[in-house]
């Protein structure tokens, strides 16, 4: 039997920042208990490690505080601890006048939020940012970034021992309860008993907080994203990081161009529903996640909507069928034609699953 004051589940982003944030400012005993052997194996891996600057939300929003304010202190955490973090811009593209007049509404909160940015309003302006990026007007923001992100977590963890924290890899949390003293867990590698806990579990965050009562009406809809490679002899046909002008009827942004801290580009992501929570390749299958995610009343909402319907089924196109993901890249870049494409191997884009193209 193990005791620790406190207990954070998942060894991601998360909850490793709890961790060295309680380390700092407490006296607490604190553990981390992280189910993978290795750290970044799932979410805090598996993501494009762009830093927002923070004009896609709307001013005094908790979410633009976290952009503007959250970004700011990723970049100076990265310069102390030496992780790959390039300030590269991002140029949103509009297409046609209704995307032009929401850019306008983007440089709105931009000047609300207090993030600069430049509004182009012709083909030349765009290209003198990016020079094979294609539209009638665009909004550019010098302050995106991207970072390594699993360097990222990589030095959060490094940190938080030296400041005392217990870090236990390969503990799986498979049961909570509630004790007379606080919790119980069980784990892969035997019992813990803690007084406080932080459920950053991820994709699973929802199951281990309906063990103990929390969040019972919540369930996480999980949803996996591709990417592309562009190779790296055509790496400089998006020199920063290039956008579509977001749908606000959409949760989603649609394929986009990221320029990694690596210098490689990778295109997408497309957004469609995994077929269980860490289904990360669109042949992966976990039956029981998929009906339960099939029978929750929250998805089906979702789907309740036509256009929903409609966008579900060209992201579900976008990861069969390699056609229909090119044609939505080249919307942005249209000399971007891949004619060849292989499995990147694991990290080398960090979303879910990557292939590699050429033009």
């Amino acid at each position: 039997m193990m005791r620790h004051d406190v207990a954070i589940v998942g060894g991601g982003c998360v909850g490793l920042s709890v961790a060295k944030h309680l380390a700092e400012s407490t006296d607490l005993d604190v553990a981390v208990l992280e189910k993978e052997h290795h750290l970044a194996s799932h979410q805090s891996g598996r993501n494009s490690g762009v830093l927002h600057p923070g004009f896609n939300y709307p001013p005094e929003s908790k979410k633009a505080r976290f952009a503007t304010e959250g970004t700011a202190r990723m970049k100076e955490y990265c310069d102390e601890h030496d992780i790959p973090c390039e300030e590269w811009g991002v140029l949103v593209v509009a297409k046609n006048d209704a995307e032009e007049r929401r850019l306008d509404d983007l440089a709105e909160q931009a000047e609300a939020n207090g993030v600069a940015y430049e509004l182009l309003d012709s083909q030349a302006a765009i290209r003198e940012h990016e020079p094979y990026a294609e539209g009638q007007a665009a909004l550019y923001a010098p302050e995106a970034a991207s970072v390594d992100a699993e360097q990222y977590v990589y030095a959060l963890a490094k940190e938080v021992r030296e400041l005392g924290v217990t870090l236990y890899t390969g503990y799986e949390v498979r049961q909570l309860r509630q004790s007379p003293a606080g919790y119980r867990l069980e784990t892969s590698n035997g019992q813990f008993d803690v007084s406080l806990l932080v459920n950053a579990a991820g994709l699973h965050a929802d199951t281990l907080a309906h063990q103990v009562g929390v969040g019972e009406e919540y369930q996480v809809v999980p949803f996996r994203g591709e990417y592309y490679e562009v190779r790296p002899e055509r790496a400089e046909l998006c020199e920063t990081m290039i956008y579509p002008t977001p749908d606000p009827e959409l949760p989603f942004l649609g394929v986009h161009y990221t320029r990694r801290a690596d210098g490689k580009v990778i295109v997408g992501p497309n957004a469609v529903l995994a077929f269980g929570r860490e289904a990360y390749a669109n042949t992966d299958l976990n039956p029981a996640e998929l009906f339960e995610t099939l029978s929750y009343e929250g998805f089906r909402k979702l789907l309740s909507s036509r256009k929903m319907l409609g966008v579900a089924w060209d992201e579900l196109n976008k990861s069969y069928r390699k056609s229909k993901f090119v044609e939505a890249s080249q919307r942005l870049v249209p000399d971007v034609a891949p004619r060849t494409s292989t499995r990147a191997t694991r990290g080398s884009a960090p979303n879910s699953s990557a292939r590699t193209a050429s033009s």
